[in-house]
């Protein structure tokens, strides 16, 4: 995870840790996420701005203690999001809890938006 971030990004200068773990799910990718900014980041803000971004839904209801699952996000096209709160060893920090379908979002969906993409901004440059 590590490694393919880095060069997702062609950086090795991203600083970043993860723990990986396997579990029994048929088919999707679970990430306790850390964010670290330069300045303090707001929780209303990040799930303003996460409930607004396309392809992520927002999956959060703390009192019932819903929060994204994995077997709720295979099949699904959407990576959902949740436990977005403030971390508390840093205050410029947002933790949160992602789930995914690694084929659809982690593979053969993520093909075809990033062509999408690129066949759009060609029209546009044309």
């Amino acid at each position: 995870m590590v490694n393919e971030t880095r060069k997702i990004f062609n950086s090795q200068n991203i600083k970043i840790t993860a723990t990986c773990v396997r579990v029994p799910v048929l088919r999707a990718h679970a990430e306790a996420i850390n964010l670290e900014f330069e300045t303090p980041f707001e929780v209303e803000e990040a799930r303003e701005i996460l409930s607004k971004s396309p392809g992520v839904k927002l999956v959060e209801n703390w009192q019932s203690n819903y929060f994204p699952m994995p077997i709720e996000a295979t099949g699904n096209d959407e990576v959902l999001v949740g436990r977005i709160r403030q971390d508390i060893s840093s205050e410029s920090g947002l933790e949160l809890w992602l789930c995914g379908d690694q084929i659809r979002k982690g593979a053969a969906l993520n093909a075809v938006q990033i062509a999408e993409l690129l066949v759009d901004r060609n029209m546009l440059a044309s």
